[in-house]
């Protein structure tokens, strides 16, 4: 046995040793990746395995081996040599009893991050690829220690704590699980584990079992899974007690008895699909698998839909879930029905029957959907798999009356048609989660956006270069920009092979104006997994979609129209125009997820907006000539809701600070009205609240633009924005732009409100407070002296503002150094506060604060 020693680690160094040698080692599971990124044996005496991504695999086992006091680890893709068909025939039939004597089993699951919550954990475990693969089935079983690690190294539980959730993933039993000899489980119950997993090479899918049967035989790589899966027959048939093996296990192996005469099905396998398995498919094993476990697991089902955002690849999923039908289910027919509109559904039909040889379907007035249906319910037609795929429109398969029907054919909804047999399974595809759950109830499987790292494999694949994903920073931010939408992905691929540009070049055209950006996205491509006569641009894959909404629910379209005029990301529902009730308002937002378009966030009432989604909407909205009138709506509605800059509301106006933001800066309310105006002012004066001095600026200056040109220079309105850019720049430290506007507002006010006006001391008390920061005290304090005898005059001694004036006199009699002066103003504040406001009053406690100095 050949063992890393880890005693030079970071380096490794093969070890070997005789059977009755080997010390305490621990043992690596992991699903393998590309053969390139993994590290081999050679690259382990050659030392060049380190820059490989599979060699953090290895730091972590050797980390985790050393912290367990263990000097050796033991990985197959290191270990062995399997350039060396005889070493690899024994490592082949010696690796169960290798995963029985190691002290741990580490588990690294590439797939599981660190989970937040325990139901988290949970969902990402039974997701997990890990359970999927034919030879983790024995590194599950064999060893006496197995530990879960999470793609962040962090330790999510052994095979005790998890045994529940394992048992319910694999099948596999507890008693097997907590060590239980497996001779006392019957081989069929043993098959049963491996039913559903697969191997990167097919004769691996029997190989693996040697360890779970106690069978040695020798590896021949090329020979194929039939062949390979009748040696092991033979082999099990020798030293089973009664040689003879049930009809289940011999199905399950795909071998005939020992008559040697193959089972015969009733007719043979029927191939209707129009597309080719697609060589760039990449990912999505943990959909898949639950797939095909519902098509023809032990608890089969015999409708299912498979739902998704409009490009995110539920076609491709579908085509590669039949491509695996086809290797592993040899007597099972498949027929694809394309569901777009009546007229192509009716011709793949049509050409279903066709090739059935089904009589009478090339009559006119044959109601072929009734023929199929009728051929396909019957019991000697044998296994069928038959898709639906784009099942989105509600009114085809639900409604009465159907549109587009061949004459002389009656008006059915197309869920009448459905053929019924025990042999025979429906899938769907469809962009609208309602119309899936109408059409298979709770069977539904949800395609969700692809991860990173499958997402960077599958621009590698469809690059003229794929050298270019090696740019890591580029493809990482590419890839986020595409939200990691297959459709965008592919897209994008096309149009950098057809310009040969590179990854940043394409950045730059993403980081483009809107307009020109869905142009970018409007470029046509050249897809083989797509249909011919649907365009596959992203920015108009989604329209079928809007059109649909349209038709079905008013609120839900407006609703869309709506958030594309706000900030897309945690959009309140409280934010959205009232419905005509709150029932229409929850399905309007139930449709717009159930398209995928929208998310919810439970705990914050929030929704979170598809990005494309939005961009897309937007463009939608320009060539309508709506995006004005929407983004006005918009604005108009956040008026209503928006609050002012009272502390109380702050939870409140940090909700809408982005979205008001957003709808006043898109560039395209350029009409100046009370709306707008109203909301750029609550708008500045939150963010002034914020201290965020930048925005609250850009929002005082245009609000004093507006209302000089629509009020007039000297209204009270105008003055008050000019005062209030004033105290913005007297904020940043900008005192001579504060000065200049401050002296404009008191003269102004003094001529049109008069010298005693409240409104022209406050302009007084601030424009005193700018010469204070400049260090002009003589300046500060003759204003301040003025402001105070006025108010006492006209308010009272005791009146807050004159409390306030008295106030900051005495600090500028504190700069200038007159203490005395300063003392007996603070000690008259403190007591009139005192006395007025309380004790306990926060401005009383200023005071007092300030005396203390």
């Amino acid at each position: 046995m050949r063992l890393l020693q880890l005693d030079d680690y970071p380096s490794f160094s093969p070890v070997e040793f005789a059977e009755d040698e080997v010390p305490r080692y621990a043992i690596l599971s992991h699903t393998w990746g590309r053969d390139g990124d993994e590290v081999t044996y050679k690259d382990i005496i050659d030392g060049t395995g380190s820059g490989k991504t599979g060699y953090d695999k290895l730091r972590f086992c050797a980390v985790q081996a050393k912290n367990d006091g263990l000097g050796y680890c033991w990985i197959d893709t290191c270990c062995i040599d399997k350039t060396n068909a005889a070493e690899l025939t024994e490592s082949i039939n010696s690796m169960f009893r290798w995963y029985q004597n190691a002290v741990k089993c580490y588990v690294f699951l590439a797939d599981v991050s660190t989970p937040t919550s325990e139901d988290d954990r949970d969902s990402q475990l039974r997701n997990s690829r890990w359970f999927t693969r034919g030879w983790t089935l024995q590194e599950l079983i064999a060893p006496r220690c197995v530990e879960f690690f999470s793609q962040e190294r962090w330790r999510v539980g052994d095979r005790k704590s998890l045994e529940k959730q394992i048992h319910q993933v694999t099948g596999i039993s507890i008693h097997a699980l907590r060590g239980e000899p497996l001779p006392h489980f019957t081989i069929d119950e043993r098959m049963s584990w491996v039913a559903n997993r697969t191997t990167k090479r097919p004769e691996d899918k029997v190989y693996s079992l040697l360890g779970i049967f106690d069978i040695h035989m020798e590896a021949i790589y090329g020979e194929g899974e039939h062949h390979a899966s009748r040696r092991l027959l033979r082999e099990l048939e020798r030293y089973s007690e009664n040689h003879q093996l049930s009809e289940l296990f011999r199905d399950r192996l795909k071998v005939s008895p020992s008559s040697k005469r193959p089972k015969t099905p009733l007719v043979n396998p029927t191939w209707i699909v129009p597309f080719e398995r697609n060589p760039r498919f990449t990912g999505r094993e943990p959909e898949l698998t639950r797939l095909e476990e519902m098509l023809f697991g032990k608890h089969r089902t015999r409708k299912l839909a498979i739902t998704g955002l409009g490009g995110v690849g539920k076609t491709q999923v579908v085509i590669e879930l039949l491509c695996r039908v086809a290797d592993k289910q040899k007597h099972c027919s498949v027929f694809w029905i394309s569901a777009v509109n009546m007229e192509s559904l009716h011709q793949s039909y049509l050409d279903v029957a066709r090739q059935l040889g089904i009589p009478g379907c090339e009559d006119d007035k044959a109601d072929v959907k009734r023929l199929v249906q009728a051929h396909l319910s019957k019991e000697r037609t044998g296994q069928w798999l038959l898709v639906f795929d784009n099942a989105d429109d509600i009114d085809m398969w639900i409604a009465k009356t159907v549109s587009g029907l061949q004459p002389g054919q009656e008006s059915h909804p197309l869920i009448d048609y459905l053929p019924k047999s025990k042999q025979g399974a429906i899938v769907f595809t469809t962009r609208d989660r309602k119309i899936a759950i109408k059409l298979a109830q709770q069977n539904v499987v949800d395609v969700q956006a692809m991860g990173e790292d499958a997402a960077a494999e599958l621009l590698g694949k469809c690059l003229v270069c794929p050298d270019l994903v090696n740019r890591r920073q580029d493809t990482s931010t590419l890839l986020l920009q595409l939200t990691f939408l297959p459709l965008a992905i592919v897209q994008a691929a096309a149009y950098i092979n057809e310009n040969a540009i590179s990854l940043a070049g394409y950045l730059s055209l993403l980081a483009e104006q809107e307009e020109e950006v869905i142009d970018l996205l409007s470029e046509e491509f050249e897809d083989d997994g797509r249909y011919r006569d649907i365009k596959n641009p992203v920015a108009t894959t989604w329209l079928i979609s809007f059109d649909q909404i349209r038709r079905r629910d008013w609120l839900a379209a407006d609703y869309l129209s709506f958030m594309a005029c706000v900030e897309p990301k945690d959009i309140p529902q409280s934010l959205l125009p009232p419905g005509a009730s709150r029932k229409k308002e929850v399905d309007a937002i139930g449709t717009l997820s159930a398209y995928s378009f929208v998310h919810k966030r439970p705990a914050d009432e929030c929704l979170d907006l598809h990005r494309l989604v939005h961009l897309a909407t937007r463009n939608w909205l320009r060539k309508e000539e709506l995006l004005v009138q929407s983004t006005e709506r918009a604005i108009l509605r956040l008026g209503e809701v928006f609050p002012d800059d009272e502390h109380r509301n702050r939870t409140v106006w940090r909700k809408y600070l982005a979205h008001a933001g957003y709808a006043l800066e898109s560039g395209v309310a350029d009409y100046d009205d009370d709306a707008r105006t109203s909301l750029l002012w609550k708008l500045g004066m939150c963010l002034y609240q914020e201290g965020r001095w930048n925005e609250a600026e850009r929002a005082f200056l245009q609000v004093m633009e507006t209302r000089k040109r629509v009020l007039g220079p000297e209204h009270p309105d105008t003055l008050t924005s000019m005062a209030n850019l004033a105290a913005t720049y007297s904020n940043k430290g900008r005192w001579d732009e504060a000065e200049e506007l401050e002296v404009q507002v008191m003269e102004t006010r003094k001529r049109v409100l008069g010298p005693e006006h409240p409104d022209t001391l406050t302009s007084m008390a601030n424009l005193a407070s700018t010469f204070w920061n400049k260090g002009r005290w003589d300046e500060a304090e003759e204003l301040e002296v003025q402001v105070m005898e006025t108010r006492k005059r006209v308010l009272g001694p005791e009146h807050p503002g004159t409390l306030t004036s008295m106030a900051n006199l005495a600090a500028t009699y504190r700069n200038k150094g007159r203490w005395d002066e300063a003392e007996e103003l603070e000690l008259q504040v403190m007591e009139n506060r005192k006395r007025v406001l309380g004790p306990e009053h926060p401005d009383t406690l200023t005071t007092m604060n300030n005396l203390s100095f």
